[in-house]
């Protein structure tokens, strides 16, 4: 696992389109489905990467916390599944149920929407404004899981707790702009297939 930290995408940044199939219903997402959302918070997870898991109970946390508060979340995985099978679309469909996500899980098979939000690992976080201006990028918190030795890792000694990103949700809420101190996600790298690997 190579430790990657996010590009931070230059605030202001307007919301690159996508259109992606979602693991649950197989029904195409675009970023026009939350065109009445207040906030749109875009994700880069994955099933199998040790920070995501770190993460997961609190990205299900902010689904049910602001799923009345007009804010979307969506995740997306961009990972190369032919490599990395735990990251395969019946498998996400599997993990969303198993999290309690209530946010749409879409798979990124040509990789093509990661490089156009210039995402690099897995959590990056990406919220935008209701102009869907890109208001906050970066982490989720400050919490990090602890490496116990290779592929083992322990969440309980820093337990997540989302306070950075919850932040920027509710200083886009109250009509105010987040803090422009803002800090790089840190993960595992997106898994590229072969020859498809971004130039950033």
């Amino acid at each position: 696992m190579a430790l990657t930290s996010s590009t931070m995408l230059p605030l202001g940044t307007r919301a690159p389109d996508f259109s992606l199939p979602d693991v649950t219903t197989g029904q195409a997402i675009c970023l026009a489905d939350f065109a009445n959302a207040d906030v749109l918070v875009v994700m880069f997870i994955c099933n199998h990467c040790p920070y995501v898991k770190h993460v997961a109970p609190e990205l299900a946390a902010l689904s049910r916390d602001y799923q009345y508060r007009n804010v979307a979340m969506v995740g997306i995985c961009s990972n190369d599944v032919a490599v990395y099978p735990d990251d395969a679309p019946d498998q996400m469909a599997v993990e969303k149920r198993r999290r309690g996500y209530l946010f749409p899980y879409l798979y990124d098979e040509s990789q093509e929407v990661a490089k156009a939000y210039r995402a690099a690992c897995t959590p990056d976080f990406y919220v935008f404004d209701s102009d869907r201006r890109l208001a906050y990028c970066g982490r989720l918190d400050e919490t990090r899981p602890t490496r116990i030795s290779s592929g083992n890792y322990d969440s309980s000694r820093s337990l997540p707790n989302g306070r950075e990103l919850r932040s920027a949700i509710e200083s886009l809420l109250a009509g105010n702009r987040p803090s422009s101190r803002q800090f790089p996600s840190m993960g595992c790298n997106i898994k590229w297939k072969p020859g498809n690997e971004p130039v950033y």
